[in-house]
């Protein structure tokens, strides 16, 4: 059963048009081509990005931390209760309002004790400052060296200019040492953001940050099987071109540099809405939908491909709406910008208790510390 599934998964008709097979990808006459095999190679790559990850984090983003002047808020603990910290942990973080009156009663507290203990006991849980601060400053780094390298490795080529010329010149298409290195190493990006999504900031929008990641690694890993390069190196550059702005926006959002953040965002949507919404799809898809037609019939690889390419131009129109949210809200409000992916606890409120450590002093474990000391005549 194995042997029939593996054959049917590498059947030549599913993966490649009429006339070209596996045996066209073997190198031959100096010529070098895309194959299968190469992407194990990825998976050392992930595991050394996890490893200078934490080299980065610990030796550049956080003394760049200090420099910028991240400071953590001061969070309050909340007290021992193995009542309600069984309800945390084992049913939900939210209770509704009978839950919480079901605890009233388990605990002997009012309803504004155990509504403010949840409450601190979320923001206990949220990541600090300085993660959120290493974890952008990781990711700027990456994407803007990503971007920059991609870049220069495709400036003499014609298809950067013109999209057509990613299908000109016979099929297969040879490989070029700056493509192989691109792939790896942007897919063993992606591959290690997988791995350490248990450890990374969870954001509202984790389901699709991970729909993304997945259909990127896809997307990737098939086009190169397909011999789909050039395709596949404008999708990548085209991707970076934007990420990097995305999160020097949250470094200085997390630094408390309000105005240049807010710069920095408005530079990130516009090319993000340019890049994602006009180039992505009316010259990206439109070239690997529309001109491989001109060349051979479709097969299923041809639709797989382009079914991948639809399910990032979803994603794309989801993250541009909640962009031009952000956008706008804050032409009408002339607030600061606030990442609306940013992590789930990070609206949680915390306006009340903040209010009531200023009007009534330090507050302990859910009660209010009171001045014993009296007024002696």
């Amino acid at each position: 059963m194995v042997s029939s599934l593996s054959e049917w998964f590498w059947n030549e008709r599913l993966w490649f048009p009429e006339g070209l097979g596996w045996a066209d990808l073997e190198d031959k006459d100096g010529r070098v081509y895309a194959k299968a095999r190469d992407l194990w190679v990825v998976l050392p790559i992930a595991l050394a990005f996890l490893v200078i990850r934490q080299i980065f984090e610990r030796l550049v983003a956080t003394p760049l931390a200090a420099v910028m002047g991240v400071k953590e808020k001061v969070r309050l603990t909340v007290s021992h209760n193995p009542t309600l910290e069984s309800f945390y942990c084992n049913t939900t973080k939210n209770p509704s309002q009978s839950s919480i009156d079901s605890l009233c009663k388990q605990t002997g507290c009012s309803e504004r004790q155990v509504q403010r203990w949840f409450r601190r006991r979320r923001n206990q849980d949220r990541p600090s400052l300085q993660k959120k601060f290493k974890e952008a400053s990781w990711r700027f780094t990456f994407y803007l060296l990503a971007f920059i390298a991609g870049l220069v490795s495709l400036s003499q080529k014609p298809w950067l200019y013109d999209f057509k010329e990613m299908w000109q010149g016979s099929l297969p298409q040879t490989l070029l040492p700056s493509q192989y290195w691109y792939y790896m190493i942007e897919l063993g990006f992606y591959v290690s953001l997988v791995f350490s999504v248990a450890s990374d900031v969870k954001r509202k929008d984790f389901k699709e940050q991970m729909v993304h990641h997945m259909a990127t690694i896809f997307l990737i890993s098939f086009s190169w099987c397909v011999n789909y390069i050039r395709a596949g190196t404008l999708i990548m550059l085209l991707h970076d071109s934007s990420d990097y702005l995305l999160e020097s926006a949250k470094i200085f959002i997390y630094a408390g540099w309000r105005n240049t953040s807010n710069y920095v965002f408005f530079l990130f949507a516009a090319v993000f809405i340019f890049t994602r919404l006009y180039i992505f799809p009316f010259y990206i898809i439109y070239s690997t939908y529309i001109y491989p037609m001109t060349m051979y019939s479709p097969f299923f690889g041809y639709y797989f491909l382009n079914f991948l390419m639809m399910v990032l131009q979803c994603l794309h129109i989801f993250w541009a709406i909640l962009i031009l949210r952000m956008a706008v809200r804050f032409l009408s409000s002339d607030e600061k910008v606030e990442d609306e992916r940013s992590d789930k606890e990070e609206t949680d409120e915390s306006g009340e208790e903040e209010e009531g450590v200023e009007k009534k002093g330090a507050v302990l474990n859910g009660h209010t510390a009171h001045n014993n000391h009296r007024k002696t005549e």
